[in-house]
């Protein structure tokens, strides 16, 4: 009869092969995670930027940052809800790279400081531009996705000299399955 205090060789091997198995799933699945590791997480700062080129293609965008450096642009726009950007130092070296239509980056915007002019080399060029003239104010839209989860447009409001005066959030219309056949 078996000592109820000391487990018998089939009960310590049985736990240790579901332990097993275990670390081998969240292996796979960290290098799983990894696979899909997005372009802005795979360079370091310090690395040249033409290994960047190398793999994501010429940028769409390209703009002149204070210190002589360069912020570089992938955007997924018009239908896409991302942008990838990579800031260049004057020595062609990452500073850094980032994915940029995401709420921590909009929520840099200052009202009332903030030009066209600085949107456009935070964010790239919006996806849409209107004008409502009882507001007087031109509205710049980008297309994101919040929380990795929901479909939004973040605005963009200008007075008439440029200035950034407003901005929103709102469901984007091309994934809301009510609203499809409006456009």
């Amino acid at each position: 009869m078996p000592n109820r205090h000391h487990p018998t060789a089939a009960a310590i091997t049985a736990p240790a092969g579901a332990s097993l198995r275990r670390a081998a799933l969240v292996c796979l699945s960290v290098l799983a995670l990894a696979g899909c590791a997005q372009p802005w997480q795979q360079y370091q700062p310090g690395a040249d930027a033409s290994t960047v080129i190398a793999r994501l293609g010429p940028p769409r965008e390209t703009y002149d940052l204070p210190d002589g450096g360069k912020r570089l642009m992938w955007p997924t726009q018009p239908m896409g809800e991302t942008t990838t950007a990579a800031d260049i130092n004057a020595a062609g070296k990452i500073i850094n790279m980032r994915q940029v239509l995401q709420p921590n980056e909009f929520y840099r915007a200052e009202i009332g400081k903030w030009t066209r002019g600085d949107v456009l080399v935070n964010f790239g060029r919006p996806v849409e531009t209107s004008y409502f003239p009882l507001m007087r104010r031109e509205v710049w839209t980008y297309r994101y996705l919040e929380d990795n989860v929901w479909y939004m447009m973040y605005n963009f409001y200008f007075d008439d000299q440029g200035i950034l005066r407003l901005t929103q959030k709102t469901p984007d219309p091309l994934h809301d399955p009510d609203r499809r056949n409006l456009f």
